[in-house]
């Protein structure tokens, strides 16, 4: 099914997602992005259902597209701070900030937003396999977030970073386990309940 270009016609929206939030280190990283109402990309979808190579094929296409993106970070200590919940919206509210073109609308991926300033918003289940926007953001996040977790497996190359990008693999649980955790590492996040709930 192809994505939808926009919500609203009327509207300059923002789409908006976040990549991150089940890793057990690193930041979460969320994108903002507008795109122009012709804007059609055959290979735009959730980021989650491409490859890393089509993945980076079409950041580039969407940074060169974009009539406006931006991307922002927020780290492990901050999560650990505020939940991840509440760091994903920062996250996204920090992205929203940095962008230079004029908005009247946002459309989030997902079911949980806090309101930015007075613009209006609209949260969507799955919004990344639905709106074009949502799904470029999705892919920005993603990709952003990506290399820099890759940058930083150089200095822990024990923890496979550049394969498993701090999610809770099998290996990276071992690696915790038998090493214990780096300064990147989220302390919030309970091996325990990772140890009991993985199939390995």
């Amino acid at each position: 099914m192809a994505l939808k270009p926009y919500l609203n016609n009327t509207n300059i929206e923002v789409g908006l997602d976040e990549a991150g939030r089940g890793c057990l280190a690193g930041p979460v990283v969320a994108a903002a992005v507008i795109l122009p109402k012709n804007f059609n990309h055959p290979l735009l979808d959730d980021s989650k259902k491409l490859s890393e190579k089509k993945r980076n094929e079409l950041r580039q296409v969407i940074e060169e597209k974009a009539l406006a993106y931006a991307v922002a970070f927020v780290d492990n200590h901050t999560i650990d701070k505020i939940n991840i919940l509440n760091a994903s919206i920062l996250a996204m509210h920090k992205a929203i900030d940095k962008l230079t073109v004029k908005f009247d609308f946002l459309l989030i991926d997902g079911n949980r937003f806090k309101a930015y300033k007075k613009v209006p918003h609209e949260c969507i289940i799955k919004g990344d396999g639905k709106y074009q926007s949502i799904a470029a953001a999705s892919i920005l996040a993603k990709t952003y977030r990506d290399e820099y977790i890759i940058k930083l497996a150089k200095k822990f190359p024990e923890y496979q970073w550049h394969q498993n990008k701090a999610y809770p693999t099998k290996k990276h649980i071992e690696a915790i386990l038998e090493h214990g955790t780096t300064r990147y590492h989220r302390r919030s996040y309970h091996i325990k309940a990772y140890q009991l709930s993985l199939d390995f």
